[in-house]
């Protein structure tokens, strides 16, 4: 028995009654086809290392429960976490870097680039200029801006290539750690991931802690594998010994 197939016939078992889907075809062009020819050049073109790690968020929830007590702004988690990542990288300016024609430019300023998602499965990471300059309370608000200014379709040249430190956010999902990949010329991007429940080891022997995520990709060209991990101990750190009066004075005033 000969068996002939129709091109694009969608597969659907037999007496279902299930609608049979439509096939969609989508043309790799336009700013679609123009990411993935950067994702291509930055696998092809990069030695790519990812390292993980997961912070408790239980000294950021006790900032947090503080500024409602106080009846300050509380800060979203997100934007604790940014704030964080700014700071550590003070410590670590290689993380801060771009490299181009076999040339590392460590960066004086943070540059933060923050991943958007946009309609149709669409990407960017505009940057957020100087953002060491930003307080915690100005954060939200310049974060905000640049949002709606992708969205709107309204960002520059110079926001769109300027970033020197990229994060990207799956805070939302149930992904926990996952593989960012790099925005060349930067040498790194950090992926934050989803929360979860976990036992962790204390002095009274285990407690349940609310733990995040933390996915640095690096490129080994610029970076070696022993100061990407302090930057992520650094920054673990960071998170989990955070006193919760750390921004009472970038919070006193609400600057949105």
């Amino acid at each position: 028995m000969k068996l002939t197939t129709t091109p694009h016939d969608e597969a659907r078992p037999s007496g279902t009654g299930m609608p049979l889907t439509p096939v969609r075809e989508i043309p790799l062009k336009g700013m679609r086809g123009m990411i993935a020819t950067r994702m291509l050049q930055s696998l092809q073109t990069t030695a790519q290392l990812t390292h993980h790690a997961s912070a408790g968020l239980g000294a950021l929830e006790s900032l947090r429960s503080r500024c409602r007590e106080r009846g300050q702004v509380v800060p979203s988690l997100q934007d604790l976490l940014l704030r964080l990542v700014v700071q550590t990288l003070a410590d670590f300016p290689a993380l801060n870097a771009t490299l181009e024609e076999n040339r590392i430019v460590q960066h004086g300023a943070v540059h933060l680039g923050l991943a958007i998602p946009l309609p149709d499965d669409l990407l960017v990471a505009p940057a957020l200029f100087d953002a060491e300059n930003l307080s915690l309370g100005q954060l939200p608000t310049a974060r905000r801006t640049l949002t709606e200014r992708a969205q709107a379709g309204k960002l520059g040249v110079r926001e769109l290539t300027g970033a020197t430190f990229t994060v990207s956010n799956l805070g939302r999902s149930r992904v926990h750690h996952f593989t960012p990949i790099l925005n060349v010329p930067q040498v790194a991007i950090l992926g934050i991931g989803g929360m979860e429940r976990r036992a962790v080891p204390s002095s009274q022997g285990w407690r349940e802690e609310t733990l995040i995520g933390l996915s640095l990709t690096f490129d080994h060209r610029a970076v070696n594998g022993a100061p990407a991990a302090a930057f992520l101990d650094a920054l673990c750190e960071r998170i989990e010994g955070l006193p919760s009066d750390a921004f009472d004075s970038e919070l006193s005033v609400n600057d949105d």
